[in-house]
């Protein structure tokens, strides 16, 4: 019994997927979004996967949907960093993305 609660429990955070849709306003969205210009910057360095079956766990890799209803997380992009829940950085390699500031982690659960 003690076993079936810790994997109800846990299980779904591990698990949780990364679909993102981008929104046109604010009011939408659950964060806000800043891109930096480099890595040590940013809170989350992101990989943008080509399926929504690749963006597994919270570990930076994003899958972008064509529907809000699709998504995990609506975000914002915002025009300054002094405006942003999160700060990320684009990369090129899916190796490279994670987390910088693990006390913004629970922006994305």
């Amino acid at each position: 019994m003690k076993n079936l609660i810790y994997v109800l429990i846990f299980f779904p955070l591990s698990c949780y997927s990364q679909k993102i849709f981008s929104v046109e306003y604010p009011s939408q969205s659950d964060l806000k979004v800043f891109v930096v210009d480099y890595k040590s910057q940013a809170d989350l360095k992101v990989y943008k996967v080509d399926y929504s079956s690749q963006a597994k766990k919270n570990k930076g890799l994003w899958y972008f949907v064509k529907y809000p209803s699709q998504s995990d997380k609506k975000i914002y992009f915002v025009d300054y960093a002094s405006q942003s829940d999160l700060k990320i950085f684009f990369v090129q390699y899916k190796s490279q993305s994670g987390w910088s500031d693990n006390s913004k982690k629970y922006l994305l659960y």
